[in-house]
């Protein structure tokens, strides 16, 4: 299936660019956390990394090969974790298909039917979503149950 529009985390605003980094829990599809940021540097991940981690730490924690998710700074964090790392194969949007399906989500459910004025407003967009992502999104993979349904009773 081709798609017509990016599903990249990369929001288009009037000044430029935010990146949005999310953390996912893949058996419930629950978003445990969320940042944005208008520049690539790791420390937007670490945030979220950190946010999330209040939640429960993972045994295993997958992401991309960005640079961000390379970088020292974020390896070594997950290290002093005790957290395996597993980075997908580069070019390999499958390995990752569960965060890729969310930008999709994102990007058709909430981003390309807003206009963003401001970082601020994106923000605050985005949290509504990700709340209605979490809360209210039935999930067929899910047996049409919502994330948090799935992820406050494991």
């Amino acid at each position: 299936m081709k798609l017509p529009r990016s599903t990249q985390p990369y929001l288009r605003l009037p000044g430029g660019f935010i990146s949005l980094v999310a953390v996912m829990d893949w058996f419930s599809r629950y978003v445990l956390s969320w940042e944005v940021s208008n520049t690539m540097d790791v420390h937007f991940c670490l945030s979220a990394l950190e946010a999330a981690f209040r939640q429960g730490q993972p045994q295993i924690l997958n992401s991309d090969q960005g640079s961000q998710f390379t970088s020292e700074a974020f390896t070594s964090y997950l290290e002093k974790q005790s957290i395996q790392i597993s980075q997908d194969g580069k070019g390999r949007a499958f390995d990752h298909i569960f965060v890729e399906r969310l930008w999709r989500s994102v990007k058709y459910e909430e981003v390309y039917i807003k206009d963003y004025s401001t970082v601020a407003a994106a923000v605050q967009s985005l949290g509504k979503y990700f709340e209605f992502y979490n809360h209210q999104r039935l999930h067929q993979a899910l047996n049409y149950q919502v994330p948090a349904a799935v992820h406050f009773r494991k």
